[in-house]
């Protein structure tokens, strides 16, 4: 074989591949580690996902919170989950049910929310501003009719 086109050798990388189950679940670094039985920042995250190999404790505790065995972990593939998507799909009438992703829109919900209240808020302060220039206009009527009276 020629050396320039050597043979890719398939090392495991168990951080990348905590990272990429991680992903496909749709679980940030920060939720993960508050999975974790001992309760990780997103930065120890971060630092495991970079490692290529962990303790097998450590691998067994990340792998938990991922509902996952440790064997699924170091035994993952990116190939094979595309393979396994793009064969696997019954496309019978009888079951059409896919695992879409659940999307939620309660981001949308919390801002129509806030926009409510900042009008609200907005109302109150100009009639407010409304009354107060009411009285202060009330107010220059009377100056000015207490100098017209002496």
């Amino acid at each position: 074989m020629n050396p320039i086109f050597k043979e890719k050798k398939d090392t495991m990388h168990i951080g990348h591949n905590i990272k990429r189950i991680r992903e496909i679940q749709g679980i940030k670094q920060e939720a993960f580690g508050q999975l974790c039985r001992n309760r990780y920042s997103q930065q120890r995250i971060s630092d495991f996902e970079n490692m290529v190999a962990l303790d097998e404790s450590l691998l067994d505790e990340l792998a938990t919170a991922l509902g996952v065995t440790p064997d699924f972990v170091k035994s993952f593939k990116d190939e094979n989950v595309i393979y396994n998507i793009q064969n696997n799909q019954d496309t019978s009438s009888s079951n059409q049910q896919y695992n879409y992703p659940t999307i939620h829109n309660d981001g949308a919900d919390k801002l129509v929310a806030l926009l409510e209240k900042f009008i609200e808020e907005d109302r109150i302060k100009t009639q407010s501003i409304s009354e107060l220039s009411k009285a202060v206009l009330d107010l220059a009527a009377e100056v000015k009719k207490l100098k017209e009276g002496k």
